[in-house]
């Protein structure tokens, strides 16, 4: 609070947050000394964030607000599903170890869970339980059928198998789509609980009108559960697709981003794509999420794989960071476990009554970018 005086008028400048403090303030001192004029300035500077967010609001896809749109449509199902007698769906999910980040993934599930009428429950082992005990709690929740969906909580920590860890969930249960058997219906275009974070993408650009079909698609990033998968959705929606990865020589790079109508980058490098890296009207999807220090203020804060600043200066359509594709991912985990409550896929593997555990992988290899 700055407070100055002038001849017989005292200036009060404050900020927006404090301004009711502000002005109780000046009220008293006006009460107090009846000759002096109040004058009240409220400040209300944007920080440049804020200043491009209002600039370009066509541009940004509001990942969060298409998310509850889509909770609301997942609630409402819900009331029907219940409406004639079924019981609601469950979620269980597994969190191992002490990551902050984790827990708060998890909390924002439930709440999710929560608001979609989703019940849920969080089962939480320290950092120190081996890879059977996962196993074992695995395969009481497969036989419990009062549990739709099975979410394990990643990154493991470093004395498990990822691999082994996610195709031990039955493939009918496997919410994050993570399961062997699932990411390998999806891929030959069979029904299947798909993983959430590309169903979220695909859904982000269809319900903001950008078509898939004809266009040049880039994906910067090759994981299992992301870049991989969108890549394959995006082949299924006639676009043409390149993937590009950490060992894509840095020219090439350049050359291929350029081409994109659709870029989408999850690779975990903050500000690795630029604006001299794409064209005009590209549609950018950031997928990255990372805490780096800002060099303005010294605060820390979250930033993605894109220059967003820049960036959406020619883009046409961007999704931010936070509140872009993150929600979403969120929102696509509430339809599979509705979907998992609801025996909508039908598996004709055979595998499901004996919850097969494909763990014949030497080495953990499933999730690297």
């Amino acid at each position: 609070m700055i407070l100055s005086t002038n001849s017989k008028m005292l200036y009060f400048c404050a900020k927006q947050t404090c301004f009711q403090k502000c002005a109780s303030l000046l009220a008293s001192a006006s009460r107090q000394h009846p000759r002096l004029k109040v004058q009240i300035v409220s400040s209300t500077r944007k920080s440049h964030t804020e200043a491009l967010s209002q600039k370009y609001a066509s541009k940004i896809i509001n990942g969060k607000k298409i998310a509850e749109q889509i909770q609301a449509e997942i609630k409402y199902d819900i009331q029907r599903w219940l409406a004639r007698g079924n019981r609601g769906p469950h979620l269980s999910v597994l969190l191992v170890g002490d990551n902050p980040a984790s827990a708060v993934y998890v909390n924002n599930k439930l709440k999710a869970a929560q608001k979609t009428g989703i019940s849920s429950e969080t089962i939480i082992r320290p950092n120190k339980t081996t890879e059977e005990e996962v196993l074992n709690i695995i395969r009481e929740l497969n036989d419990n059928s009062n549990v739709d969906g099975i979410l394990i909580q990643l990154p493991l920590p470093n004395h498990m198998n990822e691999r082994k860890v996610c195709n031990a969930i039955a493939p009918h249960k496997d919410v994050d789509g993570f399961h062997v058997v699932n990411v390998g219906r999806f891929c030959l275009d069979m029904n299947a609980l798909m993983p959430c974070t590309p169903l979220g993408i695909m859904e982000l650009l269809r319900r903001t009108g950008i078509e898939t079909f004809g266009k040049n698609a880039v994906v910067c990033g090759r994981s299992k559960n992301v870049g991989m998968p969108m890549a394959m959705l995006l082949h299924a929606g006639d676009a043409t697709v390149t993937i590009c990865h950490r060992h894509t020589p840095a020219q090439q790079l350049v050359e291929y981003t350029k081409m994109a109508d659709i870029l989408v980058v999850a690779t975990g490098i903050p500000h690795l794509i630029t604006a001299d890296m794409v064209k005009e009207g590209v549609a950018v999807i950031d997928v990255g999420i990372s805490r780096i220090k800002d060099s303005v203020t010294g605060k820390s804060k979250l930033v993605g794989d894109v220059d967003f600043d820049r960036v959406v200066e020619k883009a046409s359509y961007i999704t931010p960071v936070p509140g872009g594709v993150g929600p979403m991912t969120v929102a696509m985990l509430m339809q599979n476990t509705y979907k998992a409550a609801c025996s909508t896929i039908r598996y004709e593997t055979g595998t499901i009554p004996e919850y097969q555990t494909w763990d014949d992988e030497s080495e953990n290899v499933a999730f690297v970018i």
